[in-house]
């Protein structure tokens, strides 16, 4: 398909454009995301030590975080700079790996991430690959976790960034209508979902009790525009509002981000 990104394309971002690393204790729309994220996660995760594996963990943000808590942490993604950084942090493995193959056997893990593959793939059946081979590696009543990105959200952010030409304007009508990626938007963004549409994918892949909650609420990248001086005072206020919206379906199509959680029966 024209313009969406292939797996050499989105390895070629990650190894040279992005600094995964940082980005969660950057920018205050960032840190509002790994705030709410880690909240999510640790209201469903049963209580361990667990056997985690973190798909698509990137350099080990949240990967770090758990092994921090006591659970056994193994992580895959299809970046090598990622599994680099990933393997120095403390307590985590990591291996080059893909989503839609993982090696790891059946009914192996107590609680799977899956928090930014499904960015990246623009055909749907290998986002339903990627989310079965995810429920595949969890043991039965385990926990799994998927993260979307909105389909409103790279609007608000190119909007706010005073980059919402009239050529970007084309390109997001046609993402709103369809989640798909017709052309750069200088991320290799594959497929947006609605909060609906992640519920529906997860559940077609078997998994079940699924819950959908909005992650940054409505504050999103408008938090980016708060005076430096001021985030500290305004943060807990924006996890806050957001919290207070996480299921509300009016507002979860507007966070930059979706998160999924379910039970493996």
């Amino acid at each position: 398909m024209p313009g969406m990104p292939s797996h050499e394309d989105v390895v070629s971002w990650y190894e040279h454009s992005d600094d995964e690393a940082a980005r969660l204790a950057g920018n205050p729309h960032s840190r509002l995301e790994g705030m709410r994220t880690r909240e999510l996660i640790s209201r469903h995760l049963p209580q361990g030590p667990l056997d985690v594996l973190d798909v698509g963990g990137a350099a080990g943000a949240y990967a770090g975080w758990l092994a921090g808590l006591g659970h056994r942490v193994h992580l895959v993604d299809p970046v090598p700079r990622h599994v680099a950084g990933a393997s120095r942090v403390a307590g985590v493995t990591a291996a080059v790996g893909d989503a839609r193959s993982l090696v790891e056997a059946d009914g192996s893990q107590d609680a799977v991430l899956l928090l930014g593959p499904l960015y990246h793939l623009p055909d749907p059946a290998d986002r339903h690959t990627a989310l079965a081979e995810a429920r595949r590696v969890t043991r039965p009543g385990g926990r799994i976790f998927a993260a979307a990105i909105s389909r409103y959200n790279v609007i608000g952010e190119f909007a706010l960034n005073g980059q919402l030409t009239e050529r970007y304007q084309e390109i997001f009508a046609h993402l709103v209508r369809t989640g798909e990626n017709s052309d750069t938007v200088g991320f290799p963004l594959g497929h947006a979902h609605t909060a609906d549409e992640l519920a529906r994918e997860a559940t077609a892949a078997g998994w079940t009790e699924v819950e959908a909650f909005g992650v940054e609420g409505p504050m999103g990248y408008a938090f980016d525009l708060v005076a430096p001086d001021r985030i500290e005072e305004v943060l807990p206020q924006a996890h806050a509002a957001a919290r207070l919206l996480e299921k509300d379906p009016r507002a979860m199509d507007l966070c930059p981000h979706l998160l999924v959680t379910a039970v493996n029966r």
